[in-house]
């Protein structure tokens, strides 16, 4: 098995469906336009590329479960913007945030 070409496969099948998921516009569209920046800025995917790696291991076919995979790049994206969030709003406002 090439290692490079299963995660870029994973990886490709879990970039798709957050394409077509996020496909549609939804309102707010500035909220929407932040989210999609954030999400694909760039990143490896392995959170959803091992969730899939698992139950394809677990005898289960991988296409089944991209929509469930796909919800730990979410969860991880927006986990990195919320620890963020206190230093923009010093940035913003000059103020000290309330986290250390």
């Amino acid at each position: 098995m090439d290692l490079k070409k299963y995660i870029g496969e994973k990886r490709e099948a879990v970039d798709a469906f957050f394409h077509s998921y996020f496909r549609e516009l939804r309102k707010p569209s500035l909220l929407q336009e932040a989210m999609l920046y954030s999400l694909f800025a760039g990143g490896k995917r392995i959170r959803p590329i091992l969730a899939l790696a698992s139950y394809e291991a677990c005898g289960g076919d991988p296409s089944e479960i991209v929509p469930y995979a796909s919800t730990l790049e979410l969860i991880h994206t927006y986990s990195l913007i919320h620890d963020d969030l206190p230093r923009w709003i010093t940035m913003i406002s000059g103020g000290k945030a309330d986290k250390p």
